[in-house]
């Protein structure tokens, strides 16, 4: 594992390298966003298109721009069948870049992106399968890793869909052929679960990203092997986060919990939220319901805050459900984040925060993609094929129910 860690480090850093030298073509968009930092960062998160955005209620006087870290999530990659077809080449291999083609930009740019990986990457051994029993080509990681992606999140209810194998076949994959990305939520042993606290560093600033499901579908982990899928456990939760937090400046948890379809937080993600508060946690990136839910800022009262952003909604889904409501399926949120260090305290705290909101197009039942809302059309959304599953759904309908969830 010490030479896996290594080469994702050289990796790492190779891939910086190329994304500063993408950079060098948008150098006057850096110099206007460096000055509006150093006037007060009265900037919203440097999303491609409209971004809701916040900040907490004192702002954070960090000690320089250019020690801000940009820190975007998209929401689940959910592989139902009809979005494997999509992929499927004449050749027989498959190809999932056009998931990603319009917003790889704005991924590219951020220090830290991560994804919500929701069904297992179990590869060709299994069978390409969707609902109810997911297993997914291994080409979506490689499409994932070339939008941007740095880190991705891999323990939900569909992790164990094809069983210790599958999550076996998905590790071996990314190890070895994209060793410069992080993965959180499956394990490979007893060992690497109770040891290993995946951190990113980047500017100097140390962050750590922790991963955990409610549950498996109805499904049980063997007794002996438990530490397949990390799970919704409290004492397991509370101790990683402890152990997160003496060696990183900055806490992320990522929790697959909500109920599925529900707007709002549920009991059970509230008394959770409180825990992960009273443990220091710094951000709260929620996956699982497949719909959006608020973003809200908990304070313990210690003074401690944490930003909780409840789910960020689907990213790409072929749901075949219809009625009033499923359009909601189809709307998400890329999470946009900005946190450095407080030059006073010392401390990595977050700077301005928000979502830049997203739509899954699906043309001809199995081309998909993933459009920024800013750059949607109505003309787009009445050709998108979830209208002949619910007929409310129009860009309008989109931005109603943004606005309703997160606000103007």
């Amino acid at each position: 594992m010490g030479k896996i860690r290594e080469r994702r480090r050289r990796e790492r850093q190779k891939k910086r390298t190329i994304r500063w030298a993408t950079r060098i073509g948008t150098l006057l968009v850096v110099f206007v966003l460096a000055f509006l930092f150093v006037n007060n960062l009265e900037l919203s998160p440097t999303g491609a298109g409209s971004s809701l955005s916040g900040e907490p209620s004192e702002s954070t006087e960090v000690v320089s721009s250019k020690d801000v870290v940009q820190i975007v999530m998209a929401g689940d990659v959910l592989m139902h069948q009809s979005v494997i077809e999509s992929g499927k080449q004449e050749d027989g291999t498959y190809n999932f870049d056009h998931l990603f083609a319009h917003v790889a930009e704005f991924i590219l740019k951020a220090d830290l992106a991560m994804i919500n990986q929701e069904t297992i990457l179990g590869g060709p051994q299994f069978g390409y399968t969707g609902y109810p029993s997911f297993n997914s080509p291994y080409e979506v990681a490689d499409a994932e890793v070339k939008a941007g992606f740095d880190v991705l999140l891999l323990g939900t209810n569909h992790a164990y869909d094809k069983g210790e194998q599958g999550i076996l076949n998905c590790l071996n994959y990314l190890d070895a052929t994209h060793p410069s990305v992080g993965y959180v939520g499956i394990n490979r042993s007893q060992e690497e679960q109770d040891n290993t606290i995946y951190t990113y560093e980047v500017k100097g600033i140390t962050i750590a990203i922790l991963n955990y499901t409610y549950g498996h579908n109805g499904v049980t982990l063997p007794e002996d092997k438990k530490y397949l899928v990390n799970e919704m456990k409290e004492d397991k939760i509370r101790s990683d986060i402890r152990k997160a937090e003496e060696i990183a400046d900055f806490t992320i948890l990522c929790p697959h919990w909500g109920t599925e379809f529900r707007l709002e937080p549920d009991k059970k993600q509230e008394e959770l939220a409180q825990i992960f508060l009273e443990e220091g946690v710094d951000l709260v990136l929620g996956t699982h319901p497949h719909v959006i839910e608020p973003m809200k800022w908990l304070t313990h009262e210690n003074g401690h805050k944490m930003l909780v952003y409840y789910s960020i909604g689907n990213f790409v889904n072929g749901t075949t459900s219809t009625g009033s409501g499923v359009a909601n399926r189809m709307i998400g949120g890329i999470a946009d984040i900005l946190i450095g260090r407080n030059k006073d305290s010392g401390e990595v705290e977050i700077i301005k925060y928000g979502a830049v909101p997203v739509v899954c197009h699906v043309g001809q039942k199995t081309e998909y993609t993933v459009y920024h809302l800013e750059d949607y059309t109505e003309e787009l959304a009445s050709e998108n094929w979830i209208v002949s599953q619910d007929s409310e759904f129009s860009k309008s309908y989109c931005e109603s129910l943004i606005a309703q969830v997160w606000g103007e």
